[in-house]
């Protein structure tokens, strides 16, 4: 089973691969030091802040490492932002059935209310380099930009929209009832409502 966690910047897309690494023992795999390496090598001259780019430049290279593994049926966690919306088109379905995908996005109101603690839990799982061009305005941008772009493929994005804790509990006990072999539904603040605003 290939797991694929995505969405946008600072939403907890390593706490939660982190914790099922923790549960299931599924290693995972970080897309940020697959940049890194390639970038810090030399290999490519794209920079961090060159994120459309690198999305085209890395996907095709995790869409084979994805493959690899569920040929192999190895278990796998595949975790960051480099997933481009129509991700599905590049599989069939061979691989299709081993593969679960969650995407996580936060609302325009809960950045709004929430950047400082945000901000603050950056370095959680990781100690981030200072990111003076994360602003409130650009994490609205980019977890909007998640949240449309996702939703226009068909895919189900999990809205963080409240309690950021609760809203983590609500997919982590998803995953831990439905796992491997269902989806999770929607996590708002509004009952049942997916919807970005």
């Amino acid at each position: 089973m290939v797991i694929i966690i995505t969405g946008a910047s600072h939403v907890g897309k390593t706490i939660l691969a982190q914790r099922m690494l923790e549960k299931y023992k599924y290693p995972y795999y970080s897309i940020d030091h697959l940049k890194m390496g390639l970038i810090r090598s030399g290999i490519t001259d794209l920079t961090p802040e060159d994120d459309d780019a690198l999305t085209d430049y890395l996907w095709p290279i995790v869409r084979e490492i994805i493959k690899t593994a569920v040929e192999n049926r190895q278990n796998l966690i595949v975790e960051g932002c480099y997933i481009p919306f129509c991700w599905r088109q590049d599989f069939d379905e061979r691989y299709l059935p081993s593969i679960r995908f969650i995407c996580l996005a936060m609302s325009e109101r809960y950045v709004e209310n929430h950047f400082k603690e945000i901000m603050e839990h950056g370095s959680e799982i990781e100690s981030r380099i200072a990111e003076p061009d994360c602003t409130k305005d650009a994490l609205k941008e980019d977890n909007k930009r998640t949240f449309d772009g996702f939703e226009r493929a068909g895919e189900q994005v999990l809205l963080i929209d409240s309690d950021y804790k609760q809203a983590m509990e609500k997919i982590w006990d998803c995953l831990i009832s439905a796992f491997p072999s269902k989806e999770c539904p929607g996590t708002s603040g509004s009952e049942g409502e997916n919807r970005y605003e």
